[in-house]
């Protein structure tokens, strides 16, 4: 008989998606962080404060970060002091990081296009220590609501492809402003929209 350390091992001697999702579903915790902060943002949507928050700036998306993950993390809604890489992309560095967002909060946000280059920039900014592809997702929608009367229907876009075109967006963002121009919808007050928008933003976040 394997114990839970026994059981966690197994699967991971055996990489793949299936033991992958196996591993996910056998370590689930209701009391986890990704779940607990899914939950306050679907309630977002319910909150009357989904309609204080500041379209377009740092100051909004430090607004967002902390109603995600107040209580969660001891850094919600706090500018990251330290610098931070993925995948051997280094972002923003943080001594430059109050500047750099800055001059983000001044772009034009107009057009469609307008908006993603901002995106792109908060993207490469990556302003907190963890939670930012959550947190500017939301960002991104309210700015499409505010200005384009629009939003991203994000369960048409898959994870690879959204993924794929992130990692192309520093150089080349036509790729991801195709995935999501095409992706555009109307329905900015429909609950299901919201809530799909919800889950498909916290599936891109998972591992494997």
């Amino acid at each position: 008989m394997l114990d839970y350390t026994g059981i966690i091992a197994l699967g991971k001697e055996f990489p793949g998606k299936k033991a992958n999702r196996f591993v996910e579903w056998f370590t689930f915790s209701a009391e986890s962080i990704d779940v607990k902060s899914k939950t306050k943002a679907y309630a977002l949507f319910e909150s009357s404060f989904i309609n204080s928050i500041e379209v377009g700036t740092t100051k909004g998306l430090q607004q967002i970060h902390a109603y995600l993950f107040g209580g969660l993390y001891d850094f919600a809604g706090q500018i990251r002091p330290k610098n931070i890489s993925k995948e051997g992309f280094q972002f923003a560095a943080s001594r430059f990081l109050g500047e750099t967002l800055k001059q983000i909060d001044a772009m034009p946000e107009v057009t469609f296009d307008e908006i993603v280059n901002k995106y792109v920039e908060v993207n490469m900014a990556h302003p907190f220590m963890e939670g930012n592809g959550r947190t500017t997702r939301i960002w991104l929608d309210l700015i499409l609501k505010k200005r384009l009367k629009k939003c991203v229907d994000w369960s048409k876009i898959s994870k690879r492809d959204y993924m794929n075109a992130m990692r192309l967006s520093p150089t080349e963002s036509s790729v991801l402003k195709s995935l999501l121009k095409k992706a555009l919808t109307t329905k900015i007050n429909d609950r299901e929209m919201f809530m799909k928008g919800i889950d498909y933003s916290y599936y891109y976040e998972e591992n494997g």
